[in-house]
């Protein structure tokens, strides 16, 4: 084993836990300040408040995309973590080769595929008359960048994977640095509107996987690139989707419940709403990212210590996930609850956005402060190579619970009705996983 597995393997747990979650964590919000970004700078310098609703409009097809990306991204990386705990670098290589393949192959075919059915895609998750054109021109344009927004997500999920997390946070603060200092000035001097915000993404996005993939180059990296670990082996991409399902099946969920809550929105509250939510959503957005930081942070040393057979070290690493999580998403909720129209007036000056996104937020994440537990928990899962648990608790939430919800709640209290459902999901799911992950606790406490 080399020093940085040795590290995974011997080290305290706490200071693991700080020293792969902090980067990911900064790497995570950095991330989200990508959509942030981007709502901002339309929402105060295009007058239309329209336009930021056909940004949230483009909300559901861009989950699709990023699931692609956690599909091979994680699934990858929670194989090739596992390989190493096993000491096993040849098919830690194989697994880095094969994710490279499925990248090319899968973004390719997305950007043809959405490309032809942009304009039915758009009106069928809610645009209008009035937002179709925003939508479709800041969408073609964001869609020529998916094949560098998945080599740049897949493989910094893997400098994590190998020891690397600070080179991979500095990856997202690359990416998202240059969006900040872009989007400004695609938008506003060279008068580009919302085409802008869209071009500034995809550039950023370039420069950010410039950087990752030269460190697959470099001395720093424990994997290389070589030409015949690009073969496609079936059985090793049947072992990475098989871990990436869940994540891919959860962001596939949340984009059918956003294109769902967008034509209720819509329906109940007319274009404005879908801005609201668009909003509220990159706030939510916000305080989560960090959740799933501590996720990534967690990965690698629930997936090494799983494999090396060191249960206790496994369990500890949850707990102290699961309690940091639940800080994080308790400090967003007081900020929600608090401060919801200053929050909103961040992204618009606009009073009708204001009233209607502030109303909804406080509805929405009533019950944040449980959201931390039942993401770690879930995501558990997932790192140890269960994937039919770690899929079933990420559809729970999003697809057993949610869906019907926002099928049937509206009908009944209208646009309060999408509201409530959120936070209705997010307290039978936490139960729920709540059951699952004691279970498997004890199990764990068994084998030590």
């Amino acid at each position: 084993m080399n020093e940085k597995q040795l590290e995974l393997k011997n080290a305290p747990v706490y200071r693991l836990l700080l020293k792969y979650s902090i980067p990911a964590i900064v790497g995570m919000i950095v991330n989200a300040l990508y959509n942030i970004v981007d709502r901002m700078f339309i929402g105060n310098m295009v007058k239309d408040p329209l336009a930021m609703s056909g940004i949230g409009l483009i909300f559901p097809v861009m989950l699709v995309i990023f699931g692609f990306c956690m599909l091979i991204g994680i699934g990858g990386s929670s194989r090739i973590s596992i390989a190493l705990g096993e000491n096993n670098p040849e098919k830690a290589h194989h697994l880095l080769g094969n994710m490279a393949t499925m990248i090319i192959t899968i973004m390719s075919s997305l950007l043809v595929v959405i490309s032809i059915f942009k304009v039915p895609i758009l009106y069928f998750i809610g645009a209008s008359s009035d937002t179709i054109n925003y939508a479709s021109d800041y969408l073609q344009i964001i869609l020529f960048g998916i094949i560098f927004q998945g080599f740049s997500y897949s493989f910094n999920t893997v400098m994590r994977a190998e020891g690397n997390p600070k080179k991979a946070m500095y990856t997202m603060l690359i990416g998202a640095g240059a969006n900040i200092i872009l989007d400004p000035i695609f938008i506003g001097p060279l008068g580009l509107g919302i085409q802008g915000a869209a071009w500034a993404t995809i550039v950023s996005q370039l420069i950010s996987n410039t950087w990752v993939m030269s460190h697959f180059f470099s001395k720093d990296s424990v994997l290389k690139f070589q030409r015949k670990y690009l073969r496609p082996d079936w059985e090793l991409i049947k072992s990475i989707i098989t871990i990436g399902m869940a994540p891919f099946i959860m962001q596939i969920a949340a984009s059918s419940i956003s294109a769902i809550a967008n034509n209720s929105l819509r329906f109940y509250g007319g274009d404005l709403a879908i801005g609201a939510v668009t909003i509220v959503n990159s706030i939510a957005a916000f305080v989560v990212m960090p959740v799933f930081g501590i996720n990534q942070g967690a990965q690698p040393i629930i997936g090494f210590n799983y494999g090396a057979k060191q249960f206790d070290r496994v369990k500890e690493t949850w707990k102290l996930a699961a309690i940091a999580a639940t800080i994080i998403v308790s400090t967003g909720f007081l900020l929600v609850q608090l401060f919801p129209e200053l929050l909103i007036r961040t992204f618009t000056p606009n009073p009708e956005l204001i009233a209607i996104g502030s109303s909804g937020m406080r509805k929405l994440m009533m019950f944040l402060p449980i959201i931390g537990f039942q993401i770690i928990s879930a995501s558990y899962f997932q790192a140890v190579g269960k994937a039919s648990k770690a899929m079933m608790l990420s559809m729970l939430r999003q697809v057993i619970i949610l869906i019907p919800l926002l099928l049937i709640l509206p009908n009944y209290w209208q646009i309060n009705g999408v509201w409530f459902a959120y936070p209705i999901a997010d307290f039978c799911a936490s139960i729920i996983t709540a059951i699952f992950i004691f279970w498997e606790l004890k199990h764990l406490k068994e084998l030590v």
